[in-house]
């Protein structure tokens, strides 16, 4: 999945040693989208992956990831893991979306017979015989 947008938070990054002895890295970002009514999104890029893509706060980007949900203890997290980020720059913003996917013309039945007339019902009570008090 994709998702542009602009870098609003850069977090502190976090890392440890596993149960197995293994280190580990993560770095989580706040991404607002470039929509009409604009979302933030929380992600994360963890392990070789936090230090192949450094991100700043305010960059322009579109982020790839992958969205995961895990139990525990009865109850459910979702995290965004991003696995790329391509820099772009504030012409992204103004740039309009395109629609997640158009049906083309032809895709429809009788498409290119001309449409046939509409009839249209009568206005009901337009003489003046409606019974409604107001």
């Amino acid at each position: 999945m994709e998702v542009k947008g602009k870098i609003i938070a850069v977090l502190p990054e976090m890392s440890g040693t596993s149960k197995a002895g293994n280190p580990w890295k993560k770095r989580e970002y706040v991404l607002e989208t470039l929509e009409n009514y604009p979302k933030k999104v929380h992600f994360d890029f963890f392990g070789e992956r936090a230090d192949q893509f450094p991100l700043n706060l305010g960059d322009f980007i579109t982020l790839s990831f992958d969205i995961e949900s895990r139990e525990y203890n009865g109850r459910w997290f979702t995290s965004i893991r991003g696995w790329k980020a391509e820099k772009g720059d504030a012409a992204m913003a103004s740039a309009p979306t395109a629609p997640a996917q158009a049906i083309p013309p032809t895709a429809y039945p009788g498409a290119g017979a001309p449409a046939a007339p509409q009839m249209q019902a009568p206005f009901p009570g337009g003489d003046g015989t409606e019974d409604l008090p107001f």
